[in-house]
């Protein structure tokens, strides 16, 4: 029985970038299979109830069933921390005072950093800091982000790879880097609460937009790292507007509220994404 999960964030209303990947998720689940839902609101700064009603509203409107209760992330704190906290046990982590203005003024005078999918890479500032900088930086009230040590990760788990569409393909672990476990100001972040997530919901096949296949290589190896059966993948295209630009939340016009409002009904939904109905 295959279990197939979408995870969207409620900080806006769903638009048609969202309504492919749930589809698809769901259709993944297949006839016998299990399509959760899971509301991503570790962002409590902008998340918001009337949204959240809206993603379960646009999903029911488009014919999608999934079962309920839902998990939030809310929900489940102690569980993210509990996981860190196994991660910091074993010295996978380092705890990062950096602001965005010192990385960024790191890079500019070393003339650059490596390119991630998403910019620049982590420097590693912070990573070789000596017991007594650590305490020195909380007396000063300093409260750190705690990061990933990828070359200790991947010299305590070796070499990984994964399932994508079927085929096996090879951990690149440094592809983001030394990437953000826990945030400062809002704890947990998305790499660790989604491996958490989906080990506890049981999911065995992650489906989810192309932009985030970088993400599968450092979510292996926290899943190898806590000791995580990994799902199998598949990252699936993403839906453009007419400049070829991914869709956002802030492109309300296609908004699956606002083309509902237009007379849009679901069957012109799965045409406009050359799905059959």
């Amino acid at each position: 029985m295959t279990i197939t999960r979408f995870a969207p964030s409620p900080t806006g209303r769903l638009h048609l970038g969202h309504a492919y990947s749930a589809i698809v998720a769901s259709r993944s689940a297949g006839a016998s299979g299990r399509f959760l839902v899971r509301i991503d609101d570790l962002d409590q700064a902008r998340s918001r109830v009337e949204f959240e009603a809206g993603i379960l509203e646009d999903l029911s409107w488009l014919g999608l069933a999934f079962e309920l209760p839902m998990r939030r992330q809310s929900d489940h704190l102690a569980e993210y921390d509990a996981a860190l906290l196994r991660l910091v046990s074993q010295g996978l982590t380092y705890p990062c005072f950096c602001t965005r203005g010192q990385i960024t003024a790191e890079i500019q005078a070393a003339g650059g950093a490596p390119q991630g999918p998403d910019g620049p890479i982590y420097p590693g500032i912070c990573r070789d800091l000596s017991p007594a900088q650590i305490a020195d930086n909380r007396t000063k009230g300093l409260v750190p982000a705690i990061r990933l040590d990828v070359q200790k990760t991947v010299a305590r788990v070796g070499d990984l790879s994964f399932v994508e569409h079927g085929r096996v393909v090879s951990v690149s672990p440094d592809i983001l880097g030394d990437v953000v476990l826990a945030r400062r100001d809002q704890g947990a972040a998305y790499h660790l609460a989604v491996v958490v997530d989906d080990a506890a919901q049981k999911v065995d096949l992650v489906t989810r937009g192309e932009d985030l296949a970088p993400a599968t290589h450092v979510q292996r190896l926290l899943q190898a790292a806590l000791g995580i059966s990994p799902p199998h993948y598949a990252h699936h295209r993403l839906i453009r507007d007419a400049d070829g630009q991914r869709l956002a939340k802030r492109a309300d016009s296609l908004s699956l509220a606002s083309l509902r409002a237009q007379g849009v009904t679901p069957d012109d939904i799965f045409k406009r994404l050359g799905l059959d109905l």
